[in-house]
């Protein structure tokens, strides 16, 4: 068994919470049940775990396995029926302990690369049945040699008198050595900070796999005494977006490396840190030097460590500049932003640390626009709850348009919502700060072609394929064969794709797509469409010249060996 991810390894505002098994490019493997129990639940999602299915075992826990294709034959077959049923691919089922009891080893599905997969390989998780908090599988026993230690890469240093997001940490790139990691030519850090905090850049490896994984644990200490540490070995779902505050996570965003605090943010109130003798944060009281400790390990308890020392210097203090701000926003707190047509509302649970605000608004002139550009900050700063946007328009909106008016959020990607209406203010939520600017959308969908024939020949085709694209965004797309609802997938949620199969029998059909985006825009294709059993034409035979005695060369780059013909007239 190899793995392609770990448990903890860090992902875009999450961290990875099972393992990531290769199965060597190839997809439709067999997936076996770990042990025994029942198969819990199913479910179909576009992204995310695209197919999986959850088994329910005698000891309280449970297993997950997704990135599936067809799951056994039983089962994909109860599944296609509920998708017609409820006229949804998309879809999650719950069963009881009796519909589909499985024993350990049992096959339960063919591996694939479904959802937000970028590869071939199954995603396994453990969890406990009844918290759903998901556990580190490496810790179970797995067949994985491992006795890699993690790599520690550099360590950067903070001015914990002031925010995180307000600065730009110092660097120290690290050395390995036999007596451990060490910062070169450097063996003393000096600084002017009374109060700081460390981050590292860290990854780990499993024996003969050169793929960088996350690292399990580090552990700071203080001459000689423990600080905090942080551990990944149990993680619930609600809880891994606090992987935003464990890294810098702005640092990230402007196309740095993952760098993991050991020092636990204010607003931080997930699961990973355990404080022992503080958050993180060492305060230098005097000018004595003190002894710095970092150890990381790996979930097989292969170790490395950092050690340094350091020391205070008033000489090196700088005087803080005038802060330019009276207001602050401020975690575990609830903050509003105010202005004459636009506000912000952030509730108490929705920052990590201090962020100064920063709004700036200009009249851009867009086609359909209905209110100024209002920026906030941007998506550099995370945000673990929505903020609600309050926008009042600039122009006057008629009463048929108020049902099709979105704001736009732009910075880093852009996002769209459908606003409401809050005595005369636009209303959306949203996840990141950003540029905001509401708009009208009288725009319906567009549907791509089957083809422009009045029957079109699919005859030579395997499947359908269809690409709606929107100014906005689609909300749903769902077809019709002969009047009856027909199952599109839409794995990777950009393409919706049917292919053959029983409930479409040879002979000509009337196909019917609709496409709706945010506001309830709709657009509606019909065509008419024949299937018949296709035949393959035989291929073409390769030309010969006549007279040359030489084959001619029809494709391929390397000449055929020619036997020579005499040209000689016979007797």
């Amino acid at each position: 068994m190899e793995l392609s991810a770990n448990f903890g390894e860090l992902r875009p505002s999450h961290w990875h919470m099972g393992l990531d098994i290769r199965t060597d490019q190839k997809e439709n493997l067999p997936v076996y049940a770990a042990a025994d129990g029942y198969i819990a639940a199913i479910g179909v999602r576009p992204q995310s775990f695209g197919r999986f299915i959850i088994i329910n075992h005698p000891n309280g826990f449970s297993t997950l396995y997704a990135h599936l294709n067809d799951f056994f034959p039983e089962l994909e077959q109860y599944v296609t029926e509920q998708q017609y049923k409820n006229e949804n691919w998309a879809i999650e089922l719950d069963f009881e302990k009796a519909m589909f009891p499985v024993a350990k080893g049992k096959f339960i599905a063919f591996s694939g690369n479904t959802g937000g997969s970028q590869g071939p390989h199954l995603h396994f998780e453990i969890f406990d049945t009844k918290t759903t908090k998901r556990f580190n599988p490496l810790l179970f026993g797995f067949p994985i040699p491992d006795n890699v230690p993690p790599s520690l890469v550099k360590l950067a240093m903070y001015d914990r008198s002031k925010s995180v997001y307000e600065q730009t940490p110092v660097f120290f790139y690290l050395k390995n050595t036999d007596s451990g990691y060490i910062i070169p030519k450097q063996p003393l850090l000096k600084t002017g900070l009374n109060k700081i905090s460390f981050a590292i850049q860290a990854y780990d490896r499993q024996s003969g796999s050169s793929n960088p994984n996350g690292i399990y644990s580090a552990k700071l200490y203080a001459d000689d005494e423990p600080v905090i540490k942080f551990v990944l070995d149990s993680i619930d779902y609600d809880e891994t977006l606090y992987m935003n505050a464990h890294i810098d996570y702005k640092y990230r965003k402007n196309g740095g490396s993952f760098l993991q605090h050991l020092s636990q943010l204010p607003g931080d109130r997930g699961a990973a840190y355990k404080k022992i003798n503080g958050d993180g944060v060492i305060t230098l009281s005097d000018t004595n030097v003190h002894q710095i400790s970092i150890d990381v390990k790996d979930a097989n308890n292969n170790g490395s460590q950092i050690n340094f020392a350091i020391q205070y210097a008033d000489s090196l203090a700088s005087v803080s500049p005038v802060k330019l701000y009276n207001h602050q926003l401020t975690p575990n707190e609830i903050n509003e932003l105010k202005k004459p047509d636009f506000e912000v509302y952030m509730p108490e649970s929705c920052l990590y640390d201090s962020i100064q605000p920063f709004y700036f608004q200009t009249n851009r002139v867009l086609p359909n626009a209905v209110s100024a550009l209002h920026q906030v900050n941007d998506a550099s700063f995370p945000l673990h709850n929505d903020i609600t946007i309050r926008i009042k328009p600039n122009k006057a909106i008629a009463e048929e348009w108020k049902d099709k008016i979105v704001i736009q959020r732009s910075s880093y990607g852009n996002s769209v919502r459908k606003a409401e209406w809050k005595n005369g203010w636009l209303v959306a939520n949203f996840g990141d700060f950003g540029s905001f600017q509401a708009f009208t959308d009288f725009t319906p969908p567009q549907i791509n072609e089957l083809g422009k024939e009045d029957t079109i020949n699919l005859s030579a085709a395997s499947r359908i394929l269809f690409t709606p694209t929107d100014n906005f965004g689609i909300k749903k797309f769902s077809a019709e064969l002969n009047g009856q609802w027909l199952r599109f997938t839409n794995d990777k949620s950009r393409n919706w794709i049917y292919n053959f199969d029983e409930r479409c029998p040879f002979g000509v059909h009337e196909l019917k797509v609709t496409a709706e985006d945010i506001v309830g825009n709709v657009t509606t294709k019909s065509w008419w469409f024949k299937r018949y059993p296709y035949t393959p034409p035989p291929p073409k035979k390769k030309a010969i010249k006549k007279g040359s005695g030489k084959k001619k060369i029809t494709s391929g780059t390397k000449k055929p060996s020619v036997k020579k013909t005499s040209t000689k007239k016979k007797k």
